[in-house]
């Protein structure tokens, strides 16, 4: 089964361990393009802080899903499940997993190698994996009351709410608790992301 997938590469790794350079060695000799999978490089503007590859860096390889939001423009992110919640100028993982997907299929058909690289692990493996995430919408007013909570009240109450998706939680990520703890409240529990595997994939890390 696993050997009729379509066959990527994907490099992963943390920042400034010469990924990119990697990437872009790989995608010249093997005739591939690249795909960022970074949560800030899709950002325009974003480039000194995010360690974006410049045109010089890219060395004539294309590369797909750099500077495709701007973080001013409100309408980034809003999906039908979305359009009336804000903040709506996030590009969130699922806009990821659609655009990303796109690219890889588009560099498929054109008979070349995809090449999946970057640092956000949690973007990754949500399009080599196709994860699905539950369609629960922000609650500003509750994030804004959580906020002012401490780690450990918030994990107590994750922990109450949701004792399985509580062992799975880093305890200091403070935004990532508060989701769990939203979804907790709008559906019951957290239910488990759902994988299929999309791609017989060469992992490079």
């Amino acid at each position: 089964m696993k050997n009729h997938l379509p066959k990527i590469i994907a490099i992963v790794g943390p920042t400034a361990v010469g990924k990119s350079a990697l990437a872009v060695t790989i995608a010249k000799k093997y005739k591939g393009e690249i795909v960022s999978a970074d949560s800030r490089q899709v950002y325009k503007g974003l480039d000194i802080g995010s360690g974006k590859i410049t045109k010089p860096e890219m060395d004539g390889v294309p590369h797909h899903l750099l500077d495709v939001a701007d973080p001013r423009d409100k309408r980034i992110g809003r999906t039908k499940q979305t359009k009336h919640a804000e903040p709506a100028n996030r590009y969130t993982v699922e806009n990821f997993k659609r655009d990303g997907k796109t690219a890889i299929d588009d560099i498929l058909k054109r008979g070349k190698i995809p090449v999946i690289c970057g640092g956000t692990g949690f973007y990754m493996n949500a399009l080599v994996w196709n994860e699905s995430f539950p369609s629960v919408p922000p609650n500003q007013k509750l994030r804004a009351s959580l906020a002012k909570k401490t780690t450990a009240y918030l994990m107590k109450e994750i922990t109450r709410l949701d004792p399985r998706r509580a062992k799975e939680l880093d305890p200091h990520n403070k935004v990532r608790i508060i989701r769990a703890i939203e979804i907790a409240r709008a559906l019951g529990n957290v239910p488990k992301t759902k994988k299929v595997r999309r791609y017989d994939v060469l992992w490079i890390g």
